[in-house]
């Protein structure tokens, strides 16, 4: 049962380009129209679930896809054959980064600025998703602007503890209570180990690179655009550079965004850099998938509570928040250095919004334009 379930996420990780989103569409065609393995309503609740906690969400909901095929055996198996291909693709590209010639940096100027088109439609799309309400709004607003004087993980990090207490109070969801005579808990001890390694990540351990990637694993609400901004805060020793590289890298290969991590492990540890890749990796989506392990069996009580939609509401606004602020800083100030990046940017994100291409073939042309201008 592992190695059917591992080639069946691993033929997925090969071709699943296009984000999270195009993600669980991939998954919905392959296990619930074809293979049946799960109902649609079991899809769905697990789609939702993955909304209102930390971490990857296409990869939570393939690690719940496996859980509920053959239990912890067939999450792993999930988890590693839809991540193994884009681990591999992006260990590759930062074990080249260093012999990189003038058109491959080119290039790389030119996928900086298709990561600015991305992540300008990803707060659009993510405030039309998750800013409804007035307050809403205004949680996003003055959550761009804190971040935007006080760009830091602690900032972030402050920031949805108070959005977590005020949506405790405050009700930014109209979801109404309802009486459940199910009695179900999640799973203490998974629980347990993921409040176990986090505050373990403030102690001195033995490798740092697994406390930053672990701690941005656990605070990452909203996907894979929102890692960007949390590891640029946390992670020490790497450029802002190499930051933007490696997104837009992840943007243009198949499977989980959150293989960035895969590429900035291996800089971050250059005596090892397989292992580098490795730790960070598996600490990056640690956190969510213990998380999905805790609560998949309880997710109709869960969403049930009021104060837990509320929470969950005022969490999402403000982690657009922080993209928007992480659009500025540090994507759109490292990209844009010129007339000519602006109109591109422009021209894209129009592109993107009306013509609607695919996303491979937007990244063929800013690659394009990249080299172009490079040669200009």
């Amino acid at each position: 049962m592992f190695l059917k379930i591992f080639y069946q996420f691993f033929l997925l990780g090969c071709t699943s380009f296009g984000g999270p989103a195009a993600h669980l569409g991939f998954f919905k065609k392959h296990f619930v129209d074809n293979l049946k393995w799960l109902s649609n309503e079991r899809y769905a609740s697990m789609i939702s679930l993955s909304q209102v906690l930390p971490g990857p969400g296409s990869s939570q909901v393939g690690f719940a896809i496996g859980l509920e095929r053959a239990g912890i055996i067939g999450g792993i198996a999930a988890f590693l054959g839809f991540t193994l291909p884009s681990f591999l693709l992006m260990l590759l590209l930062a074990l080249t980064a260093g012999q990189l010639s003038g058109s491959a940096l080119a290039i790389i100027d030119g996928l900086k600025l298709f990561a600015v088109v991305i992540v300008a439609d990803a707060v659009l799309s993510m405030a039309k998703s998750f800013c409804k309400t007035m307050a809403l709004k205004i949680v996003t607003f003055t959550a761009t602007l804190i971040l935007l004087f006080l760009p830091s993980l602690n900032a972030q990090v402050g920031l949805l503890a108070v959005l977590a207490v005020v949506g405790y109070f405050y009700a930014f969801s109209n979801v109404p209570s309802q009486q459940s005579s199910q009695h179900t808990f999640p799973n203490w001890p998974v629980l347990a180990v993921f409040i176990g390694l986090f505050l373990l990540t403030f102690a001195a351990l033995p490798t740092q690179i697994f406390a930053e990637f672990y701690q941005a694993g656990a605070l990452v609400f909203g996907g894979g655009h929102v890692v960007l901004p949390l590891l640029q805060s946390s992670v020490e020793n790497i450029q802002q550079e190499t930051f933007l590289t490696a997104y837009a890298a992840a943007q243009a290969i198949p499977g989980p965004m959150f293989t960035i991590a895969s590429f900035l492990g291996a800089i971050a540890e250059q005596t090892n850099p397989v292992l580098g890749a490795a730790i960070a990796t598996l600490a990056i989506f640690l956190p969510g998938l213990l998380l999905m392990w805790a609560f998949h069996q309880q997710w109709q009580s869960l969403i049930a509570l009021p104060r837990f939609a509320s929470i969950s509401a005022a969490l999402n606004a403000g982690v657009v928040g922080i993209l928007a602020a992480a659009l500025y800083q540090p994507i759109w100030q490292s990209a844009v250095h010129s007339v000519l990046d602006l109109v591109a940017v422009v021209a894209g994100f129009i592109a993107l919004k009306w013509l609607k291409p695919a996303i491979w073939q937007l990244l063929i042309a800013f690659i394009v334009f990249g080299l172009i201008s490079g040669s200009l």
